[in-house]
């Protein structure tokens, strides 16, 4: 048995409330440095012998404190972790969700369970599973991992690993901010999954999820 430890990036500076999705130059925030940096201590004493990551910014970022506790170890950057794709990138969708009220947009909110508005989510549960079981057999037999990617491939995949349906609602997904979600993977198949958030009292209040 394996052990994957996928961690969610840390908070990005996206005062505007972008969705920034996969657009290049959106960094970590000073809050989200000091998020990281917390996760990584859930590591100290881990035998992890691999590191994999998306190849967005804020993913590289969020992996610099833990490839710190392991130098003897390089840093695998795989595009099948990266962010899910979405034709509301670069559009406002905080608070306000601008995006999604305008009526330009509307004809992208027609089926909410592919979901029409981006990648769906069947592909990108596929990806990333794909990825953790070539993860898998980098660390080796009863080796562990550590990924970082994003919230949404997160989730999903953990909502296939679970035999449950991949549409959801965003705002129950328990995936927040520098969380940790560890797949138990034996013979190339999810066994068990475990959740730990260990930079939880440095979230906003009332923030498990988010951009």
């Amino acid at each position: 048995m394996s052990i994957i430890h996928v961690m969610r990036h840390g908070q990005v500076e996206n005062p505007a409330g972008v969705l920034y999705e996969r657009l290049p130059g959106f960094h970590l925030s000073v809050l989200g440095r000091a998020m990281v940096v917390k996760a990584a201590e859930f590591f100290v004493g881990v035998p992890v012998a691999h590191l994999r990551c998306s190849p967005l910014e804020r993913a590289q970022e969020s992996m610099i404190p833990v490839a710190e506790l392991f130098p003897q170890l390089g840093v695998v950057c795989d595009a099948r972790l990266i962010e899910a794709g979405n034709v509301f990138a670069g559009q406002i969708m905080g608070s306000s969700a601008a995006a999604a009220r305008a009526p330009k947009n509307w004809r992208h909110l027609i089926d909410p369970f592919r979901p029409s508005w981006g990648e769906p989510y069947a592909v990108i549960a596929d990806r990333m599973t794909q990825a953790l079981c070539d993860v898998a057999v980098a660390a080796g037999p009863d080796g562990q991992a550590v990924v970082v990617s994003h919230q949404l491939p997160i989730w999903v995949t953990r909502l296939k690993a679970e035999g449950r349906h991949l549409w959801h609602d965003p705002r129950k997904r328990q995936c927040s901010l520098a969380s940790v979600t560890s797949f138990h993977i034996t013979d190339g198949a999810v066994t068990a999954i475990d959740y730990a958030e260990p930079a939880r009292d440095l979230l906003p209040d009332g923030v498990h999820f988010g951009f």
